[in-house]
């Protein structure tokens, strides 16, 4: 094998890791919902990420010999972008966290990975051309979505709708990443976002959560795994796998996401989607992955918003 494929196959390694990591993640977040308000949990898990991040950056930093003056620009330069992206992340969270007193973390995992699909529905509305696949895709991931959240009286649940309308948030924080992540450090970028969203969540919680900062204490362990491996580890290991990953092939990756998630529900929490349930994740699986691989196509031809990936 040759070295570049050997690198392409560990990156992909790593970017399956962090895929597997922020899967579970939504198992961890259900636990956590048992015991602290939403926004607590995000301003804790998210304070717990960017503090994580701090120490890679240095010893990057160090490693490379980046200058003093070059490091104090740069951070400079994540500032603004770190805030606005931060807003949107924040608000995504928040939705995503609050509807886990009420779906399941099956559902939320297959809900919130639609942002795969409205990704490059939203680059057809911004000029770039969809293929019949892109089409088929999204269809099915709404066929999928239908059977999971829609029940036979047509009424969506609570949860379930909080965590729609956070994907449509996550897409314009994935469209608005792409808009700055080229021209930023990364770690950097990522801390600032983590950051402001903390700082957000902590100040929403003062005010919406029902008893703000109490039950901390009993939802350690899930904290511990949103903040510290969900959101540092799994960042870092996605950084780290996009420098070597065509960013097409990372984005399918990472709709495996979903998947994970299931899995989580249903290993940790003993969660049962239904016969109707699993066959709407069934399909909105295959939805998510058949939008990807006409990305994966698209970008060999030229570059596409919607091979981005989002930093979760």
């Amino acid at each position: 094998m040759n070295p570049l494929a050997t690198r392409r196959l560990r990156a992909n390694g790593l970017l399956l890791l962090a895929s597997a990591i922020w899967g579970f993640a939504f198992a961890a977040q259900r636990l956590g919902a048992e015991y602290i308000g939403p926004f607590t949990f995000n301003g804790l898990r998210f304070a717990m990420g960017a503090a994580a991040l701090v120490p890679v950056v240095w010893w990057l930093d160090r490693r490379r010999g980046v200058p003093v003056t070059a490091r104090r620009a740069a951070t400079r330069a994540v500032v603004v972008p770190g805030i606005l992206v931060g807003t949107l992340l924040a608000v995504a969270v928040g939705l995503q966290q609050a509807a886990m007193s009420y779906t399941t973390a099956g559902n939320a995992a297959f809900i919130t990975g639609l942002y795969m699909v409205f990704v490059p529905l939203v680059a057809a509305f911004r000029g770039h051309r969809s293929s019949p696949a892109t089409i088929v895709g999204i269809c099915c991931a709404l066929a999928g979505l239908y059977l999971i959240s829609v029940t036979d009286d047509f009424t969506i649940g609570l949860g379930d709708l909080l965590v729609l309308i956070s994907a449509f948030v996550w897409t314009a924080e994935i469209l608005l990443i792409e808009r700055y992540a080229q021209e930023l450090s990364a770690l950097r970028f990522s801390i600032a976002q983590f950051t402001w969203c903390a700082l957000l969540s902590c100040l929403a919680a003062l005010v919406l959560d029902p008893a703000p900062f109490t039950g901390v204490g009993h939802a350690l362990i899930p904290l511990l795994y949103g903040g510290l491996i969900s959101v540092g580890i799994a960042y870092t290991l996605q950084v780290i796998g996009q420098r070597d990953a065509l960013a097409s092939h990372a984005a399918l990756i990472m709709s495996c996401e979903a998947v994970f998630g299931a899995l989580g529900g249903a290993l940790i929490l003993h969660e049962n989607m239904g016969v109707r349930g699993y066959a709407g994740a069934a399909l909105m699986a295959a939805g998510i992955i058949v939008a990807q691989l006409a990305t994966v196509s698209a970008s060999r031809a030229a570059p596409d918003p919607s091979a981005e990936v989002s930093a979760r």
